[in-house]
């Protein structure tokens, strides 16, 4: 198994070239399937998580996800990245120590975001985001972890591409090593969100069928590609949908897309 340093090497150069696919699993089974399947890198999913323990996203507290953060480091051998949402802290110190806690865990990258809470989803001040970033720029230190600088104000309609550009540029100045705006769908929005921040690499979100292929994101300009929560969700849509058909109709056809239990059971069996 590579060290944890050699991961973290391997990360940053996935980022000078090319246009890898990072994908989000949401638990150990899917963190080790998504290996196998050859991905090169994984990315945590705040979203993902938080739903598995019964909870909407944005509810799980840090401990409680630097656990998880940790978990899946150590079940793989490949990069993680975490969703780190916003450093769980408002304050700059406090975002500092909450991402010392997150290199600890053996991440190869990890994303702060400018966006405070994911219910009412006010952003912080430009000023006070940039000093949030240079202090997780400051807590990484020479530890190799690839700090991500998150503008989220288009997602949560707050800012329009402009603005956001504009954010994305200061993160970039302070410090951040990719940079990523989820949100955007429009191909000339994401070439924009490429030229304003080049030769920082860019992070784009498929989380749904936009129209989007991982050629047309590398013919864009992006450095990687992740799904946020969608897989998660998928998984959530075939499980709901089965479990509709049986409560409502009292028929299974829906489980006639499950996978093989003899499948899984062979795979995982093979990792003990």
């Amino acid at each position: 198994m590579p060290t944890i340093a050699e991961r973290r090497q391997t990360f940053r150069q996935l980022h000078e070239s090319g246009c890898f696919a990072i994908p989000n699993p949401w638990d150990i089974g899917s963190a080790r399937y998504l290996q196998h399947l050859g991905f090169k890198a994984i990315a945590t999913t705040s979203a993902g998580f938080a739903f598995s323990r019964g909870l909407p996203d944005g509810a799980v507290k840090r401990d409680e996800m630097l656990a998880h953060i940790r978990e899946l480091v150590e079940a793989i051998d490949i990069p993680v990245n975490a969703d780190f949402e916003n450093g769980y802290a408002d304050d700059p110190n406090d975002v500092a120590d909450s991402v010392r806690l997150c290199v600890e865990t053996g991440v190869a990258g990890l994303s702060i975001e400018d966006a405070a809470d994911r219910k009412e989803s006010p952003i912080y001040d430009v000023d006070l985001a940039i000093e949030r970033i240079r202090a997780a720029r400051e807590a990484i230190g020479d530890s190799g972890v690839v700090l991500v600088g998150r503008a989220e104000g288009f997602l949560v309609d707050r800012e329009n591409l402009d603005e956001v550009i504009r954010r994305l540029v200061a993160y970039s100045e302070a410090g951040a090593d990719c940079l990523y705006a989820p949100g955007f769908k429009e191909r000339e929005h994401i070439k924009a969100i490429v030229a304003a921040v080049a030769p920082k690499p860019v992070n784009i979100l498929i989380g749904g069928a936009i129209g989007l292929t991982m050629q047309d994101a590398a013919s864009l300009g992006a450095r990687r590609v992740s799904v946020g929560g969608a897989f998660a969700r998928a998984a959530w849509g075939g499980f709901i949908r089965s479990a509709r058909e049986l409560i409502e109709k009292g028929t299974f056809d829906e489980l006639s897309a499950a996978m093989p239990h003899g499948e899984l059971q062979n795979f995982f069996g093979e990792l003990v």
